[in-house]
């Protein structure tokens, strides 16, 4: 079996009145001013995944401002899911500070959502440490038993948009305040697993999954293999950040990782079937 982990869709509305959105919400317009950035819809996920071999994948939501935006998204995700015969895997999202938060989060998992990402906390006006939306987000994680997906990015290296966002130590307070939940953290955890070196580290990690969501433009390959040694093939997740990345490339540059077919089958899809509950077919 092989799941992506890490995919963006977006209803066809948004897509078409690209401008609008634009106007309505400073983190879309940093992501997506620019024509080239794509916009997909779960149709295109599903004709992508039957081209590239893909078994499942996680359609994310995104971080709006306006819980009014997270709700529209959320219809859209579940709905897709639901008519995909359970090949599309919704992650809903919420701002975590509106007064409806806790209502909407239990409305997604009873309607089948299995997590909530990419959580962009600095795009939606919270942090992580000490604070009632980070609470908020554990008790979800635990209470409906939902993956986190947080997004993550390098403090060092070339910029690009969206790269700046949730500093890394935030993310490992979380993981470190909240060890019942689990919490994937994105494009390798923004060189979190490096850190595994240091014992104390390597223990609060032992919850949390990478993803290797858009690889190719961010590490040599051999980052699957540092990654492996470091934290475990068990810790990883096969992610594209489709239509960022074609799903077809991220698979291929899975295979040519220099890591052993026993890891490449955990990453490809076998950790996800097993966090995610996903049937053997």
């Amino acid at each position: 079996m092989i799941v992506d982990t890490h995919a963006h869709v977006f209803p066809p509305e948004v897509r078409d009145r690209r401008d609008d959105y634009l106007r309505l919400a400073a983190a879309f317009r940093e992501l997506y001013s620019s024509p080239n950035a794509r916009i997909a819809t779960a149709d295109e996920l599903l004709a992508s995944m039957d081209a590239a071999g893909v078994d499942r994948a996680v359609a994310c939501g995104f971080a709006w401002g306006d819980a009014g935006l997270c709700r529209q998204h959320n219809d859209y995700l579940l709905e897709a899911a639901a008519r995909s015969g359970g090949r599309v895997i919704a992650f809903c999202t919420v701002q975590p500070s509106d007064e409806g938060a806790r209502d909407e989060l239990k409305r997604c998992a009873a309607a089948g959502a299995r997590g909530l990402g990419e959580l962009r906390p600095q795009y939606q006006g919270y942090g992580l440490i000490d604070s009632g939306e980070a609470d908020l987000l554990a008790w979800a994680a635990d209470a409906y038993d939902l993956a986190l997906l947080f997004h993550a990015s390098e403090p060092v290296g070339h910029p690009y948009p969206g790269k700046a966002g949730l500093p890394l130590e935030q993310l490992y307070r979380f993981i470190a305040d909240f060890p019942g939940a689990t919490v994937i953290a994105a494009h390798w955890g923004g060189g979190l697993p490096f850190f595994a070196l240091m014992p104390e580290v390597r223990e609060a990690l032992a919850r949390t999954y990478f993803d290797t969501a858009a690889t190719g433009l961010l590490y040599r390959l051999e980052v699957y293999a540092r990654a492996v040694e470091l934290v475990g093939a068990e810790r990883i997740l096969f992610g594209s950040d489709f239509p960022l990345v074609s799903q077809e490339r991220a698979l291929q540059e899975l295979r040519e990782a220099p890591i052993d077919d026993e890891a490449r089958r955990l990453i490809a899809g076998e950790n996800a079937r097993r966090l995610l509950r996903l049937p053997d077919g």
